[in-house]
């Protein structure tokens, strides 16, 4: 019996590691954006994909948008929002749940948070975009 050789490319499993996101994920959500690319060939079970044609539509559908806040700078939930796109809300529902980093400064009526705290924060963090006005 011969064996056939490995088709290139990336299964939805090796994507996501590769990634850093739940194969849950890639699989029920991104995989099915009209802009993924076609599989092509199939490894056992799996489809596979091409990794750059990946790549290219996670950079321009789901990546992270790079945001660069001054460390040492205290910022409200209101300048987050602004800087970010995640909404003050999302932030006080995320701390009660223990996703969002305790503030770094509750001295003043609005809780505060240094710049690195929300890099940090941000650096595991789904994708967000800023909401677009119409």
């Amino acid at each position: 019996m011969v064996d056939s050789p490995t088709p290139p490319g990336e299964t939805l499993r090796e994507i996501a590691a590769r990634h850093g996101r739940a194969y849950d994920t890639l699989r029920a959500q991104w995989s099915r954006h009209p802009a993924w690319p076609a599989p092509v060939g199939r490894r056992g079970r799996s489809y596979v994909y091409d990794p750059a044609a990946v790549d290219a539509v996670i950079a321009e559908h789901f990546g992270r948008p790079s945001v660069e806040l001054e460390g040492g700078r205290l910022f409200t939930a209101r300048e987050i929002e602004q800087a970010t796109g995640i909404s003050a809300a999302t932030i006080r529902a995320d701390r009660s749940k223990g996703r969002w980093p305790a503030p770094d400064d509750t001295a003043g009526p609005a809780h505060r948070w240094y710049g690195s705290t929300v890099t940090t924060a941000l650096a595991g963090r789904r994708g967000y975009r800023p909401k677009q006005s119409n």
